[in-house]
């Protein structure tokens, strides 16, 4: 994906020419946290809160917290809750949650970076609670690969590591939707 994402006043236009199925892939990262009862909400890359407004019009009564590296992106966040800059390396809030999700931002952490936030994400989640990650992955078939990333910017995997990073944390993990080289999974975290 362009780095144009940083822009909150470009972001939203940007996506939605890099991704034409942008607004599909956030109503289904939404769609993933349904079938549990979320009272907080940890979203890990909050943006101008596009993924957070479809998530807590699912859970109404949910407290947000969210973080994002970039200070002007939560600053033109629309959205009610605690946000705090903060990257994906860093200690995540204590918690703990009951729902965690991101989408569009744990392709920028390469393999090791997934597997430590996978662990990570596990310890501040309550048992037999959720964790939605939508994101850009390797497609299987090489015409697959549509949305555009930038080389070091960008360090998407295969959904199948993915998933096997996810279960060696202790989530059972599986797919909800995917498309050409977007997919979203929802992982419950084992009890």
């Amino acid at each position: 994906m362009t780095q144009f994402h940083f822009d909150p006043t470009t972001y939203l236009e940007n996506m939605q020419a890099d991704i034409p199925v942008f607004d599909e892939l956030q109503e289904e990262t939404a769609k993933a946290t349904e079938g549990i009862e979320a009272r907080d909400i940890l979203e890990l890359g909050v943006g101008t809160g596009e993924t957070a407004r479809r998530v807590l019009a699912r859970h109404p009564s949910a407290r947000l917290m969210g973080i994002d590296e970039s200070e002007a992106m939560l600053a033109a966040a629309d959205v009610e809750g605690e946000l705090a800059v903060s990257r994906l390396e860093d200690a995540l809030p204590a918690g703990p949650f009951d729902l965690v999700v991101s989408c569009l931002a744990v392709h920028h952490l390469d393999a090791d970076g997934k597997r430590d936030l996978f662990g990570r994400i596990a310890a501040v989640l309550r048992p037999a609670h959720r964790f939605v990650l939508a994101d850009v992955v390797v497609p299987d078939r090489q015409e697959d690969a549509v949305t555009p990333t930038t080389p070091g910017f960008d360090r998407p995997d295969r959904l199948a590591d993915q998933l096997e990073w996810l279960r060696e944390a202790g989530f059972d993990a599986e797919p909800s939707w995917a498309w050409r080289d977007l997919a979203v999974v929802r992982a419950d975290l084992r009890r």
